[in-house]
């Protein structure tokens, strides 16, 4: 399982651990990344997503699932929440 967010794209980033002595050895930054089932409004369905602690946090303040995916870009979301984003948009125009 790829440690990405599937609504923001967040993924691990490197840097260094540095000591007392001022060595520096490479570590990894992963983003905190949770299991979570958000249901969506629009489709009267859950879904099941991984996402970031911070998505999620930004999912509840902008009221729900269909709203984050409504402003959300194309380009950051995931193959299966750009999916989700194509079905509410179908059944908001329909």
């Amino acid at each position: 399982m790829s440690r990405v967010c599937e609504l923001t794209g967040k993924g691990p980033m490197t840097g260094n651990n540095v000591s007392h002595a001022n060595n520096k050895t490479r570590r990894r930054f992963l983003p905190n990344l949770n299991d979570v089932t958000l249901m969506s409004d629009a489709l009267g369905r859950s879904f099941s997503l991984r996402i970031s602690a911070a998505a999620l946090r930004t999912v509840d303040h902008r009221g729900g699932l269909d709203a984050f995916l409504a402003k959300a870009r194309d380009t950051e979301l995931s193959a299966r929440a750009l999916k989700i984003k194509r079905e509410i948009e179908k059944s908001a125009a329909a």
